[in-house]
């Protein structure tokens, strides 16, 4: 087949501003030869399959990817490992290529479009600097205390009571400590409790340097008395300040953090300072402890173990249990019937109250008769303590090691937001940080990152501070503003900073990606995306097509891959492959400007470019005149537990 000599713009004069490509062969190319401007948006179409993919990404983006491995000392290429030369006899004017391609930026729930575009990142460090705590419990501000403070409110504790006094020293933090042990044991100190357990120092002592730990160190072991408060106020002087103005005091039952920064006045609740891990839900320090910083649980659905309650235990009513059989499990079960006057054959929905709480719950510690009959013949009637349905596919969730077993169990669960977060996936005590404005209002991390970016850009643009908050916040508002801008820009302005990454499409993927790249500022890079376009709305088409040309104009190479008609009018140049798919395609077909495609290349090239007849109006898609009629059906789309026809 002739090979067909790529005509280049007027604007290219010499080699210097080309990317030659010559003999790609890889996949179904047919030793094609290439020379693409630099520094242009290029768009590479053609019918799928007809090599659009194999010539950007199996060609040119992995030369550019093995050059780049092989430009690395031969101690990191070990880890990264060899990659295989693409078929193709040279690639010239190559720069450093990156991929943007439609794949799901990533499985991880914890990971949302706030963590990915590092929007949270900034957040968390906003409310940090210049969020107000307020009390989880009453609403108050909360504020310093004093020492007298403190003292009087560990007095106030149950006279009698065994106390700690301790002095954190180290939070959240990597390292054996081995030095810190032995400087502690100078300061005449003889016990730390380390990761919640108490410890005496001894010589050499040392933790796992991989783990994270806290340490505390014991500054003293007193009862509560009325004549106490001598030795108290001097152990709570030694703690605060080993502890950097914060003590633990531990009754026994729960640690009561002490703070000379920040207390409740009307409760006298203590927090820790806010830290931008404070609202980080992927630490425990920030995440909440019930749903572990994920915003929902999988717990048991009553509509799932009950199903019908018009069944009864014989037919099945209650799912996990299956039909009735000799079982302990189940003598108990019939014992519970007796007890409130049913049977097997009792439908659920005739079963009081009281009775499927206990069937499902337990008899909560009261025992009952339990009869059953072994193997043998023999019958016995046990007193019993009975825990419940519940309880049952609690234990064997928790406890089994067979995979099949948890997802046995896990088909009686659904998941619901956490009740303890609201979805939050904080702490309580950091959820209750709030930006305060210049206008008085307030406003929580959690009702932020539900906002469209839309909607997040206009509130951070509005936003404003006291004088000295602003110099905090000026830099930090920046940075947000600019990110939450780029992703607007191309298109993405309907998500919200806290849409779970996974759920993202492949294109809303890419299009993240691409946002984050043009916050990077680079120069002199190859970019190589895959159809950025798919899924967007025709109106934000101009925002995203806006956005390659921004990249381009910084002065880099943006290769598309692409079948937007509008994308390729508004490129520098666009590479036609073809002139059909699989063993048919994998040939130059055209290349040139958008106006060679419609004027000159329209001629020469004839029909064997579609590409061509689409862009000239020889070729269209015409609307249908006639729909074809429906059959009837409706669609419901479910939200949760209520429907909504369409």
């Amino acid at each position: 087949m002739k090979k067909i000599k790529s005509v280049l713009s007027a604007s290219v004069t010499n080699e210097q501003n080309l990317l030659i490509v010559k003999g790609a062969r890889e996949h179904n190319l047919k030793n094609i030869d290439v020379e693409i401007p630099r520094d242009k948006l290029v768009v590479i179409t053609g019918l799928s399959g007809s090599g659009k993919s194999s010539l950007a990404f199996d060609t040119i983006y992995a030369e550019g990817q093995r050059r780049y491995v092989e430009s690395l000392s031969a101690y990191a290429r070990q880890f990264l490992g060899l990659m295989e030369r693409p078929d193709v006899d040279y690639i010239e004017g190559l720069s450093p290529a990156i991929s943007i391609e439609q794949k799901t930026v990533s499985t991880n729930p914890r990971s949302t479009v706030g963590t990915v575009t590092e929007v949270y990142d900034f957040l968390r460090l906003l409310y940090a600097r210049v969020g107000t705590q307020f009390c989880v419990n009453d609403g108050t501000r909360v504020q310093k205390q004093s020492v007298d403070q403190i003292i009087d409110a560990i007095m106030k504790i149950s006279q009698g009571t065994k106390i700690q006094i301790l002095a954190p020293i180290v939070k959240g933090r990597k390292g054996h400590y081995r030095e810190l042990f032995e400087k502690i044991l100078k300061d005449g100190f003889l016990r730390v409790r380390v990761d919640n357990e108490v410890v005496e120092i001894s010589k050499g002592l040392k933790l796992d340097r991989y783990k994270i730990h806290n340490i505390e160190v014991v500054i003293d072991r007193i009862q509560i008395k009325k004549d106490s408060r001598s030795r108290i106020a001097d152990s709570v002087e030694v703690a605060l300040q080993f502890g950097e103005g914060v003590l633990i005091v531990n009754d026994g039952k729960q640690d009561i953090l002490f703070s000379k920064k920040y207390s409740c006045p009307t409760c006298g609740t203590s927090y820790e300072e806010p830290a931008p891990n404070s609202f980080s839900f992927n630490t425990t320090s920030g995440a909440c402890s019930a749903c572990e910083g994920l915003g929902e649980k999988k717990d048991f659905d009553l509509s799932l173990i009950i199903p019908n309650p018009n069944l009864s235990l014989q037919q099945e009513g209650i799912a996990p249990l299956g039909k009735p059989r000799a079982t302990w499990f189940y003598a108990q079960v019939k014992a519970i019937l007796k007890k409130h006057g049913y049977d097997y054959n009792t439908p659920i929905k005739q079963f009081a109250k009281i009775a499927l709480d206990e069937l499902l719950y337990g008899t909560h510690g009261e025992k009952i008769e339990v009869e059953y009959t072994y193997a043998g013949g023999r019958t016995s009637v046990y007193k019993h303590r009975y825990d419940g349905v519940m309880k049952m596919l609690q234990e064997y969730y928790n406890d089994t090691a067979s995979a099949k077993i948890r997802e046995w169990v896990e088909g009686y669960m659904s998941t619901k937001v956490c009740a303890e977060c609201d979805g939050g996936r904080l702490r309580k005590e950091n959820l209750s940080i709030q930006l305060e404005d210049n206008k008085g209002s307030r406003h929580k991390i959690s009702e932020l990152v539900k906002q469209s970016l839309v909607d997040a850009q206009q509130f951070f643009n509005a936003l404003s501070f006291t004088n000295r908050q602003m110099e905090i916040a000026r830099p930090i508002l920046k940075e947000i503003n600019q990110r939450l801008g780029f992703m607007v820009d191309v298109g993405l302005g309907y998500l919200t900073l806290d849409r779970t990454a996974r759920t993202l499409s492949g294109g809303e993927a890419q299009r993240i990606r691409l946002a984050t790249q043009i916050g990077s500022q680079l120069v002199g890079v190859l970019y190589i995306l895959d159809e950025p376009s798919i899924g967007l709305h025709q109106r934000d088409n101009t925002k995203l097509i806006s956005s390659l040309k921004s990249l381009r104009d910084l002065g880099n190479t943006v290769l598309v891959v692409e079948h937007d008609k509008e994308m390729m009018e508004n490129a520098d140049f666009i590479v036609d492959l073809g002139p059909h798919a699989g063993e048919h395609g994998g040939e130059l077909v055209a290349a040139g400007s958008p106006d060679e495609f419609t004027n000159g290349l329209a001629k020469t090239v004839g029909d064997r470019s579609s590409t061509i007849e689409y862009l000239t109006g020889k070729k269209n898609i015409e609307i249908p005149k006639v729909r074809r009629k429906g059959n009837g059906k409706s669609l419901s789309l479910c939200f949760r537990k209520s429907a909504q026809s369409i």
